[in-house]
């Protein structure tokens, strides 16, 4: 593997390191392996996608975080983007690393050279190394404290946020203070932190307007990846359905199948039809659950996601509860128990806790694992979905199965009783241990559904 040298910089992708003359200038890991990656293919115009597939393999993650990427490598490298002596935009295409005269050379061990006190990004020239004086931090301030416009104006506060955390993220805030959108500025202040290394902490809260800023945050991140969002909340809901109705329309043949009973085979395509609209709404809520937490969360981002899918959990099955009452009550009269918050609670948090994994080893972007650690998020999703409704069958609490079979029986004569299944376990009636079977079936092909969904790549990753 051999080290690069372009300019006054040499870049080793065998030793992680980019020098300029012998400092060494700090990226965070994602940036650093962009610019390996485009010296490396300096040949050609790299297409965004094999830049994501390549540098951000493991996560989803939006244009402008490449954007982002690019901008902070042409700081660090002091490249311009109007007039480009290193990388140059590709319109509609992607970038290509453009400077004329590369060296390729063994790249042989050398002694390790001091760390500079200087984050990514730094122009290490002479005004740079001079004292920071005030007026360095006040027009990057005024840049932060009022709402962005556009994505230019976003763009450029981000920039104005990392050259502060350059300077000194302490003194930063204690100049930020208290002065109107001091809170849109600390957001900001908060989201670049992660991109820049070295940078200090920005504390929220405790803070003055701390909830205010927590709020900005919040909005900032999921902005940024709105589409990223909903194109997951998507895949879950179809993930989901997908699995509902696999096992609605499973149940329907086994049933039709199973001694004595008189259910015809046409049941399967009824009970496909239930599996796969329950399915949808809840792989739709707790996709939307899970894909809030990884946009919104930076920092603990394993709880997020388990408390937000909780949450989505529990709405959706107070209002599927709800519905399901009301339509029983008014077109046929029919009052029985239907599962509602507990069980959308119990299973939306076990399918947090398998994506937790998944979620923890993504410093940002929104999680897409590949092979074998896919396969392992699946499995353990689907596990501990299944366990989750296990639990519940044990307490009584219905699940799909076990309202359509309370529903089939308050109703009379309807062929869709799920008594005939019991009889395959040994059990007379549907009882604890058909009941426990059923809904452990019900949990894991929801949790199989939702991570499926949740855990898909898609072929353009915008």
């Amino acid at each position: 593997m051999p080290r690069y040298r372009f300019g006054d910089f040499t870049l080793s992708p065998r030793q992680r390191v980019l020098l300029r003359g012998e400092r060494e200038i700090r990226l965070i890991p994602r940036y650093l392996d962009l610019l390996i990656f485009l010296v490396e293919h300096r040949h050609e115009a790299v297409h965004r996608r094999d830049i994501f597939d390549r540098v951000w393999t493991d996560v989803i993650v939006s244009d402008s975080a490449l954007a982002q990427a690019i901008r902070t490598l042409r700081r660090t490298l002091g490249d311009d983007s109007r007039e480009p002596i290193f990388i140059r935009t590709i319109s509609r295409h992607g970038y290509q690393f453009v400077f004329r005269d590369v060296v390729e050379e063994a790249d042989e061990q050398r002694p390790a050279i001091p760390v500079a006190p200087a984050a990514a990004g730094i122009d290490h020239n002479s005004a740079q190394a001079s004292s920071v004086r005030e007026d360095e931090f006040e027009p990057l301030l005024q840049r932060l404290t009022h709402p962005p416009v556009d994505v230019h104006d976003e763009a450029d506060q981000r920039e104005a946020a990392e050259r502060l955390h350059v300077l000194g993220t302490e003194e930063a805030l204690a100049r930020l203070g208290t002065r109107p959108g001091h809170t849109h500025a600390r957001a900001v202040l908060r989201d670049t932190r992660w991109d820049v290394v070295d940078a200090g902490p920005v504390p929220i809260l405790g803070e003055p307007g701390g909830l205010d800023t927590a709020a900005a945050l919040i909005r900032l991140r999921i902005r940024r990846v709105a589409r990223l969002t909903a194109r997951r909340s998507l895949a879950a809901a179809v993930g989901g359905a997908a699995a509902g109705a696999i096992a609605g329309g499973g149940g329907g043949v086994l049933l039709s199948l199973a001694p004595g009973s008189l259910a015809p085979l046409n049941i399967a395509a009824v009970l496909a039809l239930i599996g796969g609209a329950c399915g949808a709404w809840g792989g739709a809520a707790v996709g939307v659950g899970i894909s809030i937490a990884e946009a919104a969360a930076r920092s603990r981002r394993a709880l997020a996601v388990i408390a937000s899918a909780a949450l989505a959990g529990t709405v959706a099955g107070l209002t599927a509860q709800w519905i399901a009452h009301a339509a029983l009550a008014t077109l046929v009269g029919v009052q029985v128990a239907i599962g509602g918050p507990l069980e959308g609670l119990f299973l939306g948090a076990a399918a947090g806790l398998g994506l937790a994994p998944a979620t923890a080893r993504a410093e940002f972007g929104l999680p897409a694992p590949r092979g074998r650690r896919r396969v392992t998020t699946v499995l353990l999703t689907a596990a501990s979905c299944a366990l989750a409704a296990l639990v519940l069958a044990l307490t009584g609490a219905p699940l799909v199965g076990g309202t359509i079979h309370a529903i089939a029986q308050a109703a009379g004569g309807s062929e869709a009783a799920l008594t005939p299944l019991s009889r395959i376990v040994g059990e007379p009636d549907f009882g604890p241990l058909t009941r426990a079977l059923i809904g452990m079936g019900e949990g894991a092909m929801f949790g199989l559904g939702v991570s499926v969904g949740l855990t898909s790549r898609p072929l353009d990753p915008r």
